[in-house]
């Protein structure tokens, strides 16, 4: 007998955006850091 698990997002579809935008905003952020860094290791 197999199982069929749904994976919903929490909050239906208001909190699946919300997941998306702030997995961009966490990358664009991170990358920002980064290259912080590495500008502030170079001097």
């Amino acid at each position: 007998m197999r199982r069929r698990t749904v994976i919903r997002p929490v909050g239906g579809g208001r909190g699946c955006m919300g997941m998306i935008v702030f997995s961009i905003l966490a990358s664009v952020i991170l990358t920002v850091v980064v290259n912080l860094l590495l500008a502030l290791a170079r001097q």
